[in-house]
């Protein structure tokens, strides 16, 4: 009989890549996996109840519970307004008006899904939502125009994560209040990383757009600031589309779900006003939004299903009991836990992450000398790599559904990217002035 938990993960990874091999629905894999633990290791739960019946009711209520969120109703608001934007000829305009101000930039329009990505963190807070939103925007255009498609994947991938660290981010919210540290003061912490993580992507496109020319389309346009000054007619409706969007968020007026859905009318506004919507268009934007809310949702409820039953075999605790009683130094500490969070978001949700280890994680960090509201920002960097980490790297699936690509592509696309994003963990690890100085500076920490 084999009760070690740690021994248990190991078994349930294997399970997992079996299923997910087997080219079955991601969400339908996870919860196999899941039924598989709970009837594989009976023998761990308590025998006053049939393991039938235990397992039904872990699944009903982890169905209810992962979905039953206010917050998550702004995901297919967000959604329905990126396939409007998507569908009418706002999304065309939006690359016009940008391709006079990125044609000497090297890279050009490659740099568009770090810049949407990072606009559209700040609004929806929601990794998938902006990967969602963004890639329905730019992925087509990009290639019809010429471009790479494993670099705009491979963008879109790492600048959609973003959605956790630029705030407002569900993430922090949930970290602080788990952690006693000021939300506040988390929200400010995590702008210098962010736009810290966005330039290196950047960076990272134009490095590898000079070098290799086959990224971008060979002929050069030239433009005039006459022809830059007349773009902006172009990209005004995105940004006044933006600005209500977020304007309404800071400015106290609307939460996100509600901001969501006067963006959802903002989209409408703009293709109305620019001749190109009509009811084929609404039916089909609306069709698509239904059918990708419903693939994101039946991934969200299968991993929640899977997180109950780690939990409840015990899994995510002893993994985080075993590292805490190894006695290591601070740094190396670090290190492990961030392996630990790597391997874990192979087979949890990023919530499910920080939920399930931080009760036990937090005290080993603070006792080995760390500032809790730095490592707020740590634990949301390793949940953005969680992201695209596979096999249950939920952007690869959200970007596998709106780009129509075998996964194995994908993510050889993401592979520089998720490289970048641990180099940028490094950083603020060795230096965490990058994550203190704003809130010592804004909030008199």
């Amino acid at each position: 009989m084999i009760t070690d938990p740690l021994f248990l993960s190991v078994v349930l990874i294997a399970i997992m890549f079996f299923f997910l091999l087997s080219s079955i629905w991601i969400g339908s894999a996870l919860m196999l996996t899941g039924v598989a633990g709970m009837f594989l290791f009976e023998h761990n739960l308590p025998p006053t109840i049939s393991i039938f019946q235990k397992t039904g009711d872990l699944l009903a209520g982890s169905l209810y519970d992962s979905l039953n969120s206010w917050s998550l109703a702004a995901l297919p608001m967000f959604i329905l307004m990126g396939e409007i934007l998507y569908h009418s000829s706002i999304s065309t305009k939006l690359l016009n008006g940008l391709m006079p101000w990125l044609s000497k930039v090297p890279g050009r329009l490659l740099h568009v899904n770090v810049a949407a990505c990072s606009l559209f963190a700040a609004v929806s807070g929601s990794s998938a939502a902006t990967t969602v939103t963004v890639g329905k925007i730019t992925l087509g255009e990009l290639k019809s125009r010429g471009y790479s498609k494993k670099l705009a994947i491979g963008s879109l991938a790492g600048s959609g994560t973003l959605g956790f660290l630029i705030p407002p981010s569900l993430i922090m919210i949930i970290y602080g209040v788990l952690s006693d540290v000021s939300i506040g003061k988390l929200f400010i912490a995590g702008i210098i990383p962010g736009l810290l993580l966005a330039t290196s992507y950047s960076i990272y496109i134009m490095i590898v757009s000079y070098f290799d020319k086959s990224t971008v389309p060979a002929e050069e346009e030239h433009f005039t600031n006459m022809d830059r000054l007349m773009s902006l007619k172009d990209l005004a409706p995105i940004f006044s589309l933006i600005i209500l969007v977020m304007g309404s968020i800071y400015g106290g007026f609307a939460t996100p779900t509600e901001a969501a859905a006067l963006g959802v009318m903002g989209a409408i506004a703009l293709a109305v006003f620019f001749k190109s919507f009509s009811w084929n268009i609404f039916k089909d934007s609306l069709l698509n939004a239904v059918k990708t809310t419903v693939m994101i949702s039946f991934i969200i409820a299968g991993a929640g299903f899977l997180s109950q039953v780690v939990g409840f075999l015990g899994i995510a605790r002893a993994i985080s009991e075993f590292i805490g009683g190894l006695g290591l130094s601070p740094y190396m500490l670090i290190l492990v836990i961030g392996l630990m969070y790597i391997v874990l978001g192979m087979i949890l949700d990023g919530i499910s992450i920080v939920v399930m280890t931080l009760p036990i994680v937090l005290p080993i960090i603070v006792m080995a000398g760390f500032d809790p509201l730095w490592f707020g920002i740590f634990l949301v960097f390793m949940v953005e790599v969680s992201q695209i980490t596979p096999p249950v790297g939920f952007s690869l699936f959200v970007i596998q559904s709106i780009s129509g690509e075998n996964i194995g592509y994908i993510l050889k696309a993401t592979f520089p990217f998720f490289i970048i994003m641990i180099l940028i963990v490094m950083l603020i690890t060795f230096f965490p002035e990058i994550v203190s100085y704003l809130p010592k500076k804004m909030m008199g920490m």
